[in-house]
């Protein structure tokens, strides 16, 4: 079976049983690693992203287990900041197929390419993991590991309401359910009674003095602890992101002359991704929840002429929350479907956008709708699921 062959499983199955199971049947490959696990609402992409090139940087071999793909997925499964090889990733796909195999509970794919992943940095010498939860965190799959450097918060909002629950609260049991026996790093923003939580549970709050010392379009310089960096991700919240990496990296003892070259190396794809064609200015943004649109719509705002957006959305995200704040900077909305059968029904998201005055269409697909849209910004935003169609038809010439 083909690495990107998907694995059978009936759904979405909370709990770590399965996961530390097929680990314990390939050895226990968890154990052999050093653990930066990481949760949050918003940013746990943008903060791997940091940590992933702060450890390389410091001359760690490091794996970094990230979900979901953008454009390939050997994406998720990068080894020293690269995606794993197809030959490598097979490998080690076929050894956990294997190994699950026998199970009496079938493990989901998640919880597969969460094994996969721990057996193939333990495998190829990695001494250091960054593990990116998939959802919540206390019974996600990537918390069955049974042992951690590093447990980072990265946000809390309410999200997946219907999983994680309905308050702060509960999204903080959840988020918080990742620290077992090791040190927590959380951003010093939260919502108060999750800043609360947090410190209660010992956690070091990063951000704090924190001070921005210029800004470019490709480029935003700071100063925090008395050092300066830059980073090249998108959006001043990428600085408080960075803090969160920083206190990470002086946990583990990384220097500051390697932070400062990890954080500067940083890039993720996907993550407010500007590319050319035709003439027009096309942004690829995987933000989906209100709360993570910031700097899209710092970016898009900031540029000169008319703007369009294509947008689709899966059938759990807050997409009225989503039009309110995309409304701000985008008039018109082309709507097509997500793939896979899982997208929100594309009426319900035209009703949410023209209840903040954004004239809506509807389209099949989303080739169409981006040949619709007659700005010269065209932001595709509202899933990651999507961007690899848009980026292939920009590519494409149109």
């Amino acid at each position: 079976m083909d690495s990107n062959t998907p694995f059978p499983r009936a759904g979405m199955k909370p709990g770590t049983g399965r996961t530390r199971e097929l680990l314990d049947r390939l050895g226990c490959p968890d154990k052999k690693l050093n653990i930066l696990h990481v949760a949050g609402s918003n940013g746990k992409g943008s903060v791997c992203a940091y940590l992933s090139h702060i450890l390389r940087e410091g001359g760690l071999r490091t794996g970094t287990f990230t979900s979901p793909a953008v454009f390939d997925r050997g994406e998720c499964f990068a080894i020293d900041c690269l995606p794993a090889p197809r030959d490598i990733l097979q490998k080690y796909t076929d050894e956990a197929r294997s190994a699950a195999a026998g199970m009496a509970d079938a493990p989901s794919p998640f919880e597969l390419d969460t094994c996969t992943a721990l057996a193939m940095f333990a495998g190829e010498g990695c001494t250091h993991c960054v593990l990116e939860c998939g959802l919540g965190g206390l019974e996600d799959a990537t918390n069955a590991v049974s042992r951690k450097s590093v447990a980072v918060i990265t946000s809390i909002a309410l999200e997946h309401t219907d999983i994680l629950g309905s308050t702060i609260a509960d999204i903080c049991r959840h988020k918080g359910g990742i620290i077992r026996d090791c040190p927590a790093v959380v951003p010093d923003d939260l919502p108060d009674e999750a800043a609360a939580y947090f410190a209660a549970r010992g956690a070091i709050a990063a951000g704090g003095g924190l001070q921005i010392l210029s800004r470019t379009e490709d480029c935003r310089r700071f100063t925090y602890g008395g050092s300066d960096y830059a980073v090249r991700m998108y959006g001043d919240g990428q600085l408080k992101n960075a803090a969160v990496a920083i206190e990470c990296a002086k946990l583990i003892g990384i220097p500051q002359d390697a932070v400062a070259r990890g954080l500067y190396a940083a890039r993720l794809p996907g993550r407010v991704q500007p590319l050319r064609a035709g003439g027009r200015l096309f942004i690829l943004d995987g933000a989906h929840n209100p709360g993570a649109f910031g700097p899209l719509m710092q970016f898009a705002g900031g540029v000169e002429g008319t703007k369009s957006l294509v947008y689709s959305c899966l059938s759990d995200k807050d997409v009225e929350g989503c039009a309110a704040v995309l409304s701000h900077v985008f008039g018109e909305v082309n709507i097509a479907p997500a793939p896979d059968g899982r997208g929100m029904d594309t009426a319900a998201i035209a009703a949410a956008f023209e209840k903040n005055h954004v004239k809506a269409h509807i389209f099949a697909d989303i080739p169409a709708a981006l040949a619709a849209a007659s700005g010269d910004i065209v932001a595709v935003c509202g899933t990651f699921t999507i961007l690899k169609e848009a980026k292939q038809w920009i590519g494409q010439g149109q």
